[in-house]
């Protein structure tokens, strides 16, 4: 659905200005439950193409999808470039320096993220997971740029559960890291932190590319 109203913005259907129809309005257009147009316009909203005015209705702000993604403070590509040089040695040295209490803090934030099927109470917990992973490699830098891009962390991961259905692949990739992070394994956790997040940049790469 997010698709084919993202395909209607871009192929020149609406123009910047365009206000979109009522919920209920697009729902009988596309044949969907309203449900599945709201989600979809949280969607297409989080690329940049539409906004939403209280009161006022969803209207298109851009016609194509920027080659990069604001979010708040930090852009996408900012977030991509930065990451892997600060999340995963901090993985490596959690699997060195965890003690049992962030161990157990790890394996409950990862349990009540598979359970949660609230998406901004699950972006929540992502930003949580990746914060608690930060204090528990012991290294107090890392742990300040991670509370420090906290926010970007969030709202990347709002945008790539929205667009790309990231929720369940996520926690699959989540569980690997703490398993190596259990095991002491310090190779393991990095490798397991690396390929999530090349898995982000992957899908992040994809929407930008309406693929």
């Amino acid at each position: 659905m997010f698709n084919a109203i993202r395909l209607d913005i871009e192929s020149g259907k609406y123009e910047v200005g365009d206000k979109l129809s009522s919920e209920a309005n697009l729902a009988a257009q596309y044949g969907v439950s309203r449900s599945v147009i709201r989600e979809a316009l949280r969607s297409v909203t989080a690329l940049g193409l539409t906004a939403t005015k209280t009161g006022r209705g969803t209207f298109v702000v851009a016609t194509s999808v920027a080659n990069d993604l604001q979010l708040g403070l930090y852009s996408a590509r900012d977030l991509n470039e930065a990451r892997p040089h600060i999340e995963v040695p901090a993985a490596g040295l959690a699997a060195q320096r965890r003690t049992p209490e962030d161990l157990e803090h790890l394996k409950d934030i990862v349990k009540a993220m598979m359970a949660e099927d609230d998406p901004e109470a699950w972006v929540a917990l992502d930003a949580s997971f990746h914060s608690a992973i930060a204090r528990a490699s012991g290294n107090k830098v890392f742990e300040s740029v991670i509370v420090e891009i906290r926010d970007a962390l969030a709202h990347q991961s709002e945008t790539l559960n929205l667009v790309a259905d990231r929720q369940h692949v996520s926690d699959e990739e989540h569980v690997r890291i703490v398993q190596a992070i259990e095991n002491r394994d310090s190779a393991a956790a990095s490798a397991a932190m690396a390929d999530h997040l090349s898995a982000v940049s992957e899908a992040l790469d994809t929407i930008l590319n309406g693929n």
